[in-house]
């Protein structure tokens, strides 16, 4: 896991310059990732865990494409586990209190992790680098973002092949994922141990279709460790049904 933009990490100098100091240490990061980026993610679409998947627009998450998530970082997490145990890096920025940890167990590579925790104002050319370095991104920006602002990104992102799942609203983003009940598994009245929980989900589409499925964590099981098959993790269950 690598973890840039702190400012202890560059004493006697200013947020600003703090944040202006990761860009090159982004692109000095590009060849290393490069040389170990797999093969097998050429694809348009990145691997995915299918039933995620049917959830989403073209059936996956679309390199060029960008997504957002109401507040969720447990969902987050799970958009990133399937490309991550596959083999993409990822990055994520702007989210300081991002469990890693949470996902470790929810199978995020913690090798193949940037974390940026504080990009301060300059999160939109810090975003822009990142892009070019890895297969996805998942930002939170500091206030709601603008028409503009995420013309300028999906530009790159479209050029880079990136996915961006952005934390709260994204303009023209493919879908937006929402989390709805909640519901623990495994206790009974006063007895009984923790062993699921399981979150409704659903995928509202930029062309307005509605799909909708659940999330199921498992508490007593890591996912399995098969980059190779993404689709089937022991701990990630997502059982989906079109709402018509």
């Amino acid at each position: 896991m690598t973890s840039i933009a702190r400012s202890e990490y560059f004493p006697g100098t200013t947020r600003r310059d703090n944040t202006l100091s990761v860009v090159p240490q982004i692109h000095d990061l590009r060849t290393k990732i490069k040389q170990l980026e797999k093969s097998g993610l050429g694809s348009r679409l990145l691997p995915t865990y299918p039933a995620l998947g049917r959830l989403l627009p073209h059936g996956g998450l679309q390199r060029g494409a960008t997504y957002s998530v109401a507040e969720s970082s447990t969902l987050a997490m799970a958009m990133l586990a399937g490309p991550s145990a596959a083999g993409a890096w990822c990055a994520v920025l702007g989210m300081p209190e991002f469990g890693i940890e949470a996902a470790a167990q929810l199978g995020i590579d913690l090798a193949r992790l940037v974390l940026v925790p504080e990009p301060g104002d300059q999160w939109l050319t810090v975003s822009a680098a990142l892009v070019d370095v890895v297969g996805v991104l998942l930002l939170r920006a500091p206030g709601s973002v603008s028409s503009s602002q995420a013309a300028r990104l999906s530009a790159r992102i479209r050029q880079r092949g990136c996915v961006v799942v952005a934390m709260r609203a994204w303009p023209q983003a493919e879908a937006e994922l929402r989390l709805g009940e909640e519901r623990w598994d495994g206790l009974g009245e006063g007895y009984g141990v923790l062993n699921g929980r399981a979150m409704a989900v659903s995928a509202h589409w930029r062309s307005g279709q509605v799909r909708q499925g659940e999330l199921r964590i498992n508490a007593d099981r890591n996912p399995a460790d098969r980059p190779d098959q993404p689709a089937a993790p022991e701990q990630l269950e997502l059982q989906t049904a079109v709402n018509a």
